[in-house]
């Protein structure tokens, strides 16, 4: 190599090096030659390759011309990247001190020129691979023999002896590969030449590591070419058309390194550096070396290799052997996960030599089974499907979402293409061991919705299965699964018949005892078998009537029975109905029977006994115990409070962008760790009661989404066609056994944070579990129901009700003092002071102003539904009432009974509360049973005395203007 010397004043270490006259000229004279070589191939070399006709009809003739103009425009960059780095020199010779070592191409930009060699170095090794220089030399033999002049020039130093092809290969290559050697020897020369501590010093170092690795890299990329080139020739010409590739390059021979593979029995191993290919006879198997996964075996002769769907062993006739086929095989799949070749030769480099366990990758299955022809793109661990990833199916089948050990695990989307164009079933669901458990959202192609859980791929739990709105038969059914059929306690609507059926099921047939409700408010109780009543049972007309008897499968009466009517008379005996001719009785008339209390006849009630309310729906809690007695664990979370997703249409918009992200809404409970944290920091009562208001209406928290739950069956049986007066008091005592379990779900959540900090719950004896369930709960879950619950209680008293208001009416046409004396209040307790008339007004003519205070309290009790507030507000109301007598009489005063309730009568009367009775007996129900026998107890008590007067205050003004006796109505 040329000399090089220093020039330039002060330390020589730091001076500017310069190249010294003829050793400058001759790496400028290098660079120029093979700046001029380059132009001479693509002139005389590869631009007469390019001329295949690239409208041939020959598949090879397009794929040699393919890899052609790849080379060509791989052998244009290398040519721009010279003439770039013969003007860095240039400049460096003419102002030598303005542009240091620095500024030469070579070392600034080392990385780009090694690029650039590779990119030709690739592109020529898949020309030799696929067999590109023969076939065009064969296909144009007689212009290249004319040229063999030109190329015995180009190959200086070796002769042309071979194949005109062969000929061709070392002409594009040996320019290039002597050009790299004087790289490499000058970078050498250079590094020793200039002190540790020249600017160029760490430029020098690297640019010698980086082309003496493309060096290197260079030579083990000709070797594999040629090797992969011999080997074609080696096979017979059915494989050779199945093989051959550009991109095959062979690393290792079981004709080389001998090895036996079982179970297979393959007759001849080739190791490629993208693929492992058994040889059987004619028969072909490809592995791809991204999904291959090497695992040492027992003792120093085998190693195995796990496949998506197969597994095998390498067995070698020694040990060494058995080392050059593990150590090829590992690092043939490190280079093929990371996409590149390593430095110097295999297993080197920075990168770790063992593969990764877990990876990404695409597979078509082939064996037999519910995955074939299903290809597979996402996450692998050890040969399985393991993490997220997507299934698609030739049939239009997709799903994705997330696999375990091959089979569907955790949250996944699963379609299925029906026979109608653009119809799918899409299963939004929780998948354990490739069949859906849990929680799941199911949109089928007939628009059928169904949203509950599921077990072993089946509904099973509780589900509500809602039907298309345009469906013939229009129904939604709101209850518990067993093995994906309707099973257990369930309510089902049929829109297009206007009923609902309540009660029990089995093998998706109504089957035990049930209720029926119709639009028309019609009610039937009994027992169903195979979806059709049987036996006796029990008919609540709209009027009141009652049958007692039995009914055909249609719900007609016939047979022995018994009709008792509003009025008392009763029918006894066999009823029959013709086709469109009415209904036939023969039996007895009863008309001597006393009349029965009205309020007790549309009183009866339904399904008494019949649902044991702590039964009803079992199936809501069950999940959440099991995600309690599991300890709460995180990945059940989901499973349990459902989640969020993309409508359905969007979701069908388009398969190939197909993804199962679920949103996060603002109102997130957080995970379970931060749910069962904040529990135990919020236990005092006060805390406690303000945590479980938040927690039951957030619906991403495990109590709330509870509630939710118990909300939508509650609607579900009670609203609409449901809201009937004879359901009332199954809804009432189903509020309260709400309570109760949701009681119980906090106790439980409470349990699992204690016992993760290594705490034990105390027991709760009943008398402190009623008053929690009924003072804290009760009230706090109540507001979700109260419209449904209310509405039957209107229902059901307002017969009451109507009298009642009524009374209203008739009282409100008295003024103030009139009102006073007719309800015999005493004079000196009337608030006259309160009254501040207007001129030429008399007493007798002030409407609304007495007890006004008093008044407008009561009436906050229609303001809220927490049956605590309402006697709060009463409690109020009756102090406000004696506030005011004190005021009158000028001194403190208790009121006795005598003369609290007519004045607590002219309060209710003036309130005009609507509906009263509806909230009497509301409160009465709901109402904590620790106030029994109190003064709330008292005071609801007065208010119900108030308002049965009120219904019986129309008789009194008829027999205006008498007074009647206090004393003898209460």
């Amino acid at each position: 190599m040329a000399s090089l010397g220093l020039v330039g004043e002060g330390d020589p270490e730091t001076s500017t090096l310069v190249m010294c006259g003829p050793e400058e000229a001759a790496l400028l004279r290098l660079e120029e030659v093979f700046s001029a070589t380059l132009a001479r191939i693509n002139n005389l070399i590869l631009q007469p390759l390019l001329s295949i006709d690239p409208e041939s009809s020959d598949p090879q003739d397009r794929e040699c011309l393919r890899l052609l103009q790849q080379l060509h425009k791989s052998s244009q960059q290398l040519g721009e990247v010279t003439e770039d780095s013969l003007y860095s020199l240039w400049e460096r010779q003419r102002h030598p001190r303005s542009f240091g070592l620095e500024s030469l191409l070579l070392l600034r930009s080392a990385d780009l020129v090694m690029q650039v060699h590779m990119e030709y170095i690739e592109s020529y090794t898949s020309c030799l691979v696929g067999q590109a220089f023969h076939k065009v030399a064969k296909s144009k033999s007689v212009y290249w023999r004319g040229r063999q002049k030109v190329l015995r020039q180009i190959l200086t130093g070796m002769g042309c002896e071979g194949s005109l092809g062969t000929t061709l290969a070392q002409a594009l290559r040996q320019p290039l590969t002597q050009h790299v050697q004087q790289y490499v020897l000058f970078l050498l020369s250079l590094r020793d030449t200039i002190g540790e501590r020249h600017p160029a010093q760490e430029l020098v170092m690297h640019a010698v590591t980086i082309f003496g690795n493309l060096q290197s890299f260079m030579g083990q990329a000709l070797d594999q070419a040629v090797a992969t080139q011999a080997l074609w020739h080696s096979l017979s010409s059915q494989l050779r058309d199945v093989l051959c590739t550009p991109t095959h390059r062979l690393l290792q021979d079981s004709q080389d390194v001998p090895v036996v593979v079982t179970p297979l029995r393959a007759e001849r191993v080739l190791l490629f550096d993208d693929a492992l290919v058994l040889l059987q006879g004619h028969n072909v198997h490809t592995f791809d070396l991204k999904l291959l996964w090497v695992n040492p075996g027992q003792d120093r002769y085998t190693f195995h290799l796990l496949t998506p769907e197969e597994e095998f062993s390498f067995c070698a006739r020694d040990p060494q052997s058995q080392v050059v086929w593990q150590w090829k095989v590992t690092q043939a799949v490190c280079q093929a996960l990371r996409g590149k070749k390593d430095f110097p030769v295999l297993g080197a480099g920075l990168e770790p030599s063992e593969p990764p366990v877990c990876r990404c990758g695409a597979y078509t299955f082939r064996a037999e089974g519910r995955l074939c022809q299903a290809t597979y793109e996402g996450e692998w661990r050890w040969g399985r499907p393991h993490g997220k990833g997507t299934l698609k199916w030739p049939d239009g089948r997709n799903h994705v979402g997330d696999f375990f050990k091959g089979l569907e695990q955790g949250f996944g989307i699963h379609l299925v293409p029906q026979a109608a164009e653009d119809k799918f079933d899409c299963y939004k669901c929780h998948w354990q061991e490739g069949l859906m458990s849990g929680y799941g959202i199911c949109e089928y192609g007939t628009d059928e919705v169904y949203k509950g859980y599921f077990h072993e791929g089946l509904r099973h739990g509780f589900g509500v299965l809602d039907s298309a709105p345009q469906a013939p038969q229009p129904f939604k059914y709101t209850g518990h699964w067993e093995k994906g059929q309707r099973s257990g306690y369930g309510v089902q609507e049929d829109s297009d018949r206007g009923e609902r059926y309540i009660g029990m099921w089995w093998a998706d047939q109504r089957h035990g005892p049930g209720v029926v409700v119709t639009q028309a408010g019609v009610c039937y109780q009994g027992t169903f078998q195979a979806d059709k009543m049987v036996g006796p049972g029990i008919l609540l007309s709209e009027d009141d009537s009652m049958y007692e008897g039995t009914f055909t499968r249609d719900l007609t009466l016939v047979g022995k029975g018994k009709v008792t009517f509003p009025n008392g008379f009763t029918l006894e005996g066999s009823f029959s109905s013709g086709s469109g001719k009415g209904l036939y009785t023969q039996g007895v008339l009863d008309t001597a029977a006393l009349p029965p209390d009205p309020s007790n006849i549309c009183k009866r009630q339904l399904g008494l006994g019949a649902f044991p309310v702590e039964r009803r729906w079992h199936g809501v809690y069950r999940p959440f115990w099991h995600f309690v007695f599991a300890d709460c664990p995180g990945d059940l979370q989901e499973a349990l409070l459902g989640f969020h997703m993309q409508s359905p249409r969007e979701l069908r918009k388009s398969q190939e962008y197909l993804c199962c992200e679920r949103s996060h809404p603002k109102d997130s409970a957080g995970n379970v760790e931060d749910i069962l944290e904040e529990l135990l920091q919020h236990r005092e009562p006060k805390a406690l009661q303000q945590y479980l208001r938040k927690a039951l209406s957030n619906s991403l928290h495990p109590l709330g989404k509870l509630l939710r739950t118990l909300m939508l069956t509650f609607q579900a049986t009670y609203a609409g066609v449901g809201a009937n007066k004879h359901l009332q008091f199954l809804a009432q005592e189903e509020v309260k056994q709400h309570a109760q379990e949701l009681w119980a779900a906090y106790r439980g959540l409470l349990q699992v944070a204690l016992q993760r900090k290594g705490q034990a719950l105390e027991d709760e004896d009943e008398e402190t579990r009623d008053l929690q369930v009924h003072g804290l709960m009760l009230p706090l879950m109540l507001p979700s129901f109260y419209s449904e619950l209310f509405t039957l209680y209107l229902l059901l008293h307002e017969r009451e009700d109507g009298l009642y208001s009524q009374g209203i009416t008739h009282l409100s046409l008295f003024p103030d003092t009139k009102l006073l004396e007719f309800l015999d209040v005493q004079k000196h307790l009337w608030p006259l002071k309160d009254l501040k008339l207007t001129t030429n007004q008399r007493y007798s003519l002030v409407r609304d102003k007495c007890f006004l205070s008093a008044t407008e309290c009561l009436q906050k009790i229609m303001t809220t539904v927490n049956p605590r507030e309402k006697l709060e507000v009463l409690e109020k109301t009756y102090g406000e009432i004696e506030t005011t007598v004190t005021r009158v009489l000028g001194q403190e005063h208790k009121l006795p009974m005598d003369d609290l309730l007519p004045l607590l009568v002219y309060v209710v009367s003036r309130a005009r509360i609507q509906h009263l009775g509806a909230e009497i007996h509301l409160i009465r129900d709901m109402m904590d049973p620790v106030h029994i026998g109190g003064l709330y107890d008292f005071l609801l008590t007065a208010l119900e005395s108030c308002y049965e007067h009120i219904q019986k205050e129309d008789m009194r003004l008829r027999h205006l203007p008498g007074h009647w006796d206090s004393r003898e109505l209460w």
